[in-house]
Formats: structure tokens, C-alpha cells, sequence
């Protein structure tokens, strides 16, 4: 009667996966920080992208 009805659950994977999560997390945390830290050293704020030109960056000119 014990092994028949629900399976038991797997801790140990559960475990596993819980700290592969969490060392995953943690290297994305750091390649963010790598980032940020190089972004300010070259000069670049923060997020700071060139900004792409559009219709409205033009001049506006009467109709000739």
C-alpha cells in the first residue's frame, strides 16, 4: 500500500534547482554591475543611448 497513490517528492532536486536558480540570479546580477561599472567609466550615463533622429527633429520650412 505505500507505493501505490502519490509519488513522494523529490527534495533533493527541488534543492538543486532552487540553488541553480539563485547562482544564476547572482551571475546576472554581476554581469549588470560589470556592465554599469564599464558604462561609467567610458563616459556614458546610465541607460544613456545616442538618440535615433525622427521626423519631428527636423526643422519645420514653409512649402516652397
Amino acid at each position: 500500500m505505500l507505493g501505490e497513490g502519490m509519488a513522494t517528492p523529490n527534495y533533493s532536486f527541488e534543492k538543486r534547482k532552487r540553488e541553480q536558480a539563485q547562482k544564476a540570479a547572482k551571475e546576472a546580477k554581476r554581469l549588470r554591475k560589470a556592465e554599469k561599472a564599464a558604462a561609467s567609466a567610458a563616459g556614458t550615463p546610465e541607460g544613456a543611448e545616442e538618440p535615433a533622429a525622427t521626423a519631428t527633429d527636423e526643422p519645420l520650412t514653409a512649402a516652397e
